[in-house]
C-alpha cells in the first residue's frame, strides 16, 4: 500500500500570512508564527508511519526555501486558481503516480495528534473519503484513494460551510465518507488564545516551535 501524505503550505511573508493576527500581531510576527505552525505541522507529517511525505508549495518559485525547510520531503507545486483546485491537483498528483491513498493536511493545526492522520489512511482502507473536521466548519485534513475533482473544485473555500457542503457533494456522488475527531486550525486570536491554553498544559515536544514563539512572544 503507498500512501501519500501531503502538507499544504506557503512561503511564510510579512503582510501576506495570517493577517487575521495583525493587530495586535505585528506582520512579521505573525509570518514568523505561521512558520512555527509550519514546522509542527512538518513534525506531525513525520509522526505518521508508512508514508511518504510532500509539500504542496506556494509560491513556485520558493522551492529552494521548503527544500532548505524539509529535505527530507518531496514538494508539489500548488496548481490552480482556487484553492479548491490546488487541493484537487496535489492529491491527483500523487494518485496518478503510483500512490494508492494520498491526504491533503492543511499547515495552521499545530497541535494535530498524528493519530489522526494515521487513522485518515486506516479509514480509506474502507471509505471513498476522509475528512477532518474544524470547529469553523472546515476542515484540517481531506484523503481520498481516488480523484474526486466534484467534491473540491465546486467548493467555495474559507466559509463556514465548506465541510457542510462537501458532505453534500459527497453524498450526491455516492461516495462513501468517514468522519475524523474534530479539531482546530489557528486563524484568529481567539484560536490563538485557544493553543496557547492547550500548550500551557502539553508536553515539551507537542508543537515545540509554536511553544517557543509563545513564550517568547506572549
Amino acid at each position: 500500500m503507498n500512501r501519500a501524505l501531503l502538507v499544504i503550505a506557503k512561503r511564510p511573508m510579512p503582510g501576506q500570512t495570517k493577517t487575521r493576527l495583525c493587530p495586535p500581531l505585528s506582520a512579521e510576527q505573525a509570518a514568523l508564527l505561521y512558520e512555527c505552525f509550519l514546522r509542527d505541522t512538518l513534525d506531525v507529517a513525520r509522526a505518521v508511519p508508512g508514508i511518504t511525505r510532500h509539500i504542496a508549495y506556494l509560491p513556485h518559485n520558493e522551492s529552494d526555501f521548503f527544500r532548505q525547510l524539509a529535505p527530507d520531503f518531496d514538494l508539489v507545486p500548488q496548481v490552480g486558481a482556487s484553492l479548491g483546485d490546488r487541493l484537487d491537483n496535489a492529491l491527483t498528483h500523487c494518485l496518478s503516480n503510483g500512490f494508492d491513498q494520498a491526504v491533503i493536511m492543511d499547515s495552521d493545526s499545530p497541535t494535530l495528534p498524528p493519530e489522526y492522520v494515521k487513522r485518515a489512511f486506516d479509514l480509506l482502507d474502507g471509505a471513498e473519503v476522509t475528512l477532518g473536521p474544524c470547529d469553523d466548519g472546515g476542515y484540517y485534513l481531506i484523503g481520498l484513494k481516488q480523484p474526486q475533482p466534484h467534491i473540491l473544485r465546486p467548493v467555495q473555500m474559507s466559509t463556514p460551510n465548506v465541510l457542510r457542503d462537501t458532505l453534500v457533494l459527497a453524498e450526491q456522488a455516492g461516495l462513501q465518507v468517514a468522519l475524523l475527531p474534530p479539531w482546530y486550525d489557528v486563524d484568529t486570536m481567539e484560536d490563538l488564545r485557544r493553543v496557547e491554553t492547550e500548550l500551557s498544559t502539553s508536553a515539551d515536544h507537542t508543537a515545540k516551535h509554536t511553544q517557543e514563539f509563545l513564550k517568547r512572544n506572549t
